[in-house]
């Protein structure tokens, strides 16, 4: 091309280059789905209660955050399966449990609050039909059962386990319904429990006080199932590890237990919170005190981890995290920094990289909306 030609084009050229990549971008933000995500935190400084953020499925970006309700320490956040309505601890020393419902524009209104027979839950479940709901009381060591109406309130408790013993006290961290099970995870006992529906299914009943043997004094406190019910990985917050067990048979034998923290770390550090990747091949863990999410790889045959990569949140003291329903990202809510840490995650990998952080009073639990 002859080279005056071309000085004349090269303005049009550097034109057209941006006006496609303008395009390109436009396309991108017009087609990427903003999903809701519903944030709880801690209100004894600046929050209010429960926040709603919306969330770019392309980019990561988190925006337009509004105050849904205000409402004390919203702790620990739930879904109903149809997510109409959306259930909430609130953790003080005479505990309560709250029920919403999500309004058209994405507020919350309170539909009404029942005790949680307990001190400080710290959790709720809610069960696939929507019809159950579970709470753990981790001050007063006892475990709640709800029924829920048909418009979503909260019926008093209908059951309440008491785990303490004369020699040993309970603290319920977190429970599970898998089936006709209710799994229990007790820090204070050292123990996963197993409740089953009776034949008539009006009730639960104690099955086993242990599913599988944890090293003493590592204090269970969150879970992650498969989605067949054949593995299962509890954290440990007391001893920084992960306890793997597979069922055989009708039970659970021990696979192995993983540190979580690095070898090199000597400060004080606690686990919080477990979850596994979409396809179930890599599995992540929250540290608090080193501050960082551990990654495992998972052999999906055998259950067994290897430790992949362990990462800073890019803030203090890392609760509840979740990962996005695309399973493209993972969002970590670090409590004392008071932010909301993105990453995203390689999907060939499961390797997390870091790509920004949104502020937040007190930030506990994260709750997607999962079409």
């Amino acid at each position: 091309m002859n080279c005056s030609i071309f000085r004349h084009l090269l303005p049009f050229i550097m034109k057209l280059k941006l006006y496609v990549l303008w395009l390109v971008l436009s396309l991108v933000s017009c087609t990427a789905e903003k999903i809701p995500l519903y944030v709880g935190t801690y209100t004894s400084g600046d929050s209010e209660g429960i926040y709603r953020f919306q969330f770019n499925s392309e980019t990561g970006e988190l925006s337009d955050m509004q105050l849904a309700v205000k409402t004390e320490n919203p702790s620990f956040l739930a879904y109903a399966p149809d997510q109409k309505h959306l259930y909430a601890v609130n953790e003080n020393d005479n505990g309560t449990v709250s029920s919403f419902k999500i309004e058209n524009n994405g507020t919350l209104t309170l539909m009404n609050m029942v005790s949680s027979n307990g001190s400080a839950p710290c959790h709720i479940a809610i069960n696939r039909t929507g019809n159950i709901a579970a709470v753990s009381n981790y001050g007063s060591g006892t475990l709640s059962l709800y029924t829920i109406s048909n418009d979503g309130s909260l019926n008093n408790a209908f059951q309440v386990f008491d785990h303490n013993t004369e020699n040993e006290t309970s603290h319920v961290h977190s429970a599970q319904f898998f089936n006709e099970d209710l799994y229990v995870s007790d820090l204070g006992r050292n123990s996963v429990y197993d409740y089953r529906t009776t034949k008539q299914k009006t009730d639960y009943e104690l099955i086993n006080p242990s599913i599988v043997a944890i090293p003493d004094n590592s204090g269970p406190r969150h879970f992650a199932l498969t989605k067949d019910g054949k593995f299962i990985y509890i954290i440990n917050e007391l001893g920084n590890s992960i306890t793997s067990a597979k069922k055989v048979n009708g039970k659970f034998q021990l696979i192995e237990n993983v540190p979580t923290i690095d070898d090199t770390f000597k400060g004080e550090s606690f686990c919080a919170d477990i979850h596994l990747s979409k396809n179930e091949a890599f599995l992540y863990g929250s540290n608090r005190g080193e501050n960082s999410i551990v990654v495992f790889a998972r052999d999906t045959t055998t259950g067994k981890l290897k430790k992949i990569q362990s990462i800073g949140i890019d803030g203090d003291w890392p609760r509840n995290f979740t990962l996005d329903p695309s399973g493209k990202f993972l969002l970590v809510a670090n409590k004392k920094s008071n932010n909301i840490a993105v990453f995203k995650i390689n999907n060939s990998t499961g390797k997390l990289s870091f790509i920004h952080s949104t502020g937040l009073p007190s930030p506990v639990c994260l709750l997607f909306y999962n079409p």
